[in-house]
């Protein structure tokens, strides 16, 4: 599936997964229980088939992502709360950062194996919502511009599923060298030119927005405001001058506005649809968080 936006530019944007929308919905309900069948009214949207959700929910309820609250009804499992927690703090990342002075955030992980493939993709999810990246096969590394330094960084590694063996320590006064190898692991001009870029998209979108109907409406803007979320999920938070940071946060404002439009979106399409057949609420609103 495909988004147009007002200069005829096609964005390609994938339709999301029975698992990853009913995550998303869950997220978005704040604690409150959904419904199965405010979950397949949501997917049929997507053209997602009853028994897709059906077998997804069977799924993430093995896995522990889900837990039942009620016959039909289900909640965020505890596989996913600390994860739900993480992903749910977008809004306010920008808070969690501190002006750089040139010191290193470390992560070694010599000491903890790649056999364990399940362990090592939890692992490395952990690292990679932290915007850590490898400096070599033992270190992972990151800016030192995060509050809290290395012990809230170790303990969010922690919640996030990082062994607790794993040393998270800051490091300073490396030699040039190796300084200017930590810095070119990022390509901070193009995350730059990703803020701007998706920050019009969003923009274009929602000047043509009231063109759409409903239905097409509410499809649009969960996609592209999901991919702008999972955008700033995953985004590193890097300081100057790694990147522009004043682009990131106008970036972060417009994904807020984008995100708020879309609700009210989705709570005018639930309202009138004649399966719900019971008053709207935003908990059931899938605009409101990411997962994947």
């Amino acid at each position: 599936m495909t988004i147009s936006n007002t200069s005829g530019n096609d964005l390609p944007v994938t339709a999301p997964s029975p698992k990853s929308l009913i995550l998303n919905l869950l997220l978005a309900a704040d604690g409150d229980p959904l419904e199965a069948s405010d979950a397949v009214l949501a997917s049929s949207l997507f053209g997602i088939r009853e028994n897709s959700v059906r077998v997804a929910l069977v799924r993430l309820g093995a896995a522990g992502l889900l837990a039942s609250s009620g016959r039909g009804a289900y909640q965020l499992g505890p596989a996913a709360a600390s994860l739900a927690d993480e992903l749910s703090s977008w809004r306010s990342a920008e808070v969690r950062t501190i002006p750089w002075t040139g010191d290193w955030l470390m992560v070694c992980t010599a000491e903890l194996g790649r056999s364990d493939r399940k362990a090592l993709r939890v692992r490395d999810r952990a690292l990679a919502l932290m915007g850590m990246k490898p400096l070599n096969d033992a270190l992972h590394v990151r800016p030192a511009n995060l509050l809290g330094g290395a012990a809230d960084t170790r303990d969010r590694l922690q919640r996030l599923g990082l062994p607790a063996q794993a040393p998270v320590f800051i490091a300073r006064d490396l030699d040039t060298a190796l300084d200017t190898r930590a810095r070119s692991l990022w390509d901070g001009q193009g995350l730059t030119q990703a803020y701007r870029r998706t920050h019009q998209r969003l923009d274009a979108w929602l000047a043509r927005s009231h063109d759409l109907d409903a239905e097409t409406a509410a499809r649009e803007s969960y996609l592209l405001g999901n991919e702008a979320i999972r955008q700033l999920v995953f985004d590193p938070l890097l300081p100057e001058p790694l990147v522009d940071t004043q682009a990131r946060r106008a970036f972060t404002e417009a994904v807020v506005a984008f995100d708020r439009a879309g609700h009210d979106i989705w709570r005018r399409l639930l309202q009138h649809l004649p399966a719900r057949g019971k008053p709207s609420k935003d908990a059931h609103d899938p605009k409101r968080h990411t997962t994947h």
